[in-house]
């Protein structure tokens, strides 16, 4: 197994399918989970539960970023234990590379029989906000609300905040954080994950 967390906008998805092509490797996108893994909220999914039934400006507007960030159930790590699930039932060849923001170092950490089997890619302010804009209309949800520009605003805000605590908590255990930005093209990222993860 190989892992690739970090923070939103930093070209995570990118970067494993590079590898996947290059090396044959199985690409795992946690985001391509979440719809399965949100389909039935219960007790162990709290914040799930509440997400659920908000409207988009009660999701995106109608709170400040760190209420959102501090509530939102994938960055609480709420079934973390389903992409666990997921992986043990994959087969063992070819090698997996799993890759998302929901990749927590602290329930990472624990899987890992060598720290450069995982790495936290974290963009910028500037190139988050470079990368959201970018996205293909239907990517971009903040434009369901009722005040598009606020929304976004508080949607990089809160983005922000996690993934500072992803880098810290990253750092804190002793494991490797990427800074990616505008001059990080996505070729050298690929390589210098390549490297890492000892392919």
């Amino acid at each position: 197994m190989r892992w690739i967390g970090g923070g939103s906008g930093a070209a995570k998805t990118s970067v494993a399918a590079a590898l996947a092509a290059r090396f044959g490797l199985r690409g795992y996108s946690t985001d391509a989970a979440i719809p399965p893994h949100a389909a039935a909220a219960g007790p162990d999914t709290p914040l799930l539960a509440t997400w659920l039934q908000m409207s988009m400006d009660e999701r995106w507007l109608l709170r400040d970023p760190v209420e959102m960030v501090h509530t939102f159930p994938w960055f609480a790590g709420e079934r973390f234990d389903r992409i666990v699930a997921d992986l043990s039932s994959a087969p063992t060849t070819p090698l997996t590379v799993a890759e998302g923001f929901r990749l927590l170092p602290r329930l990472v950490a624990p899987l890992l029989v060598e720290p450069w089997q995982a790495i936290w890619l974290v963009p910028t302010p500037d190139f988050r906000r470079w990368v959201f804009a970018r996205r293909p209309l239907e990517q971009q949800f903040w434009l369901r609300t009722s005040d598009p520009s606020a929304a976004f605003e508080r949607l990089l805000a809160r983005d922000q905040m996690f993934t500072d605590c992803v880098s810290d908590e990253a750092a804190g255990l002793g494991l490797r954080v990427v800074v990616v930005d505008a001059s990080s093209s996505e070729a050298a990222l690929a390589e210098e994950v390549a490297r890492w993860f000892r392919l």
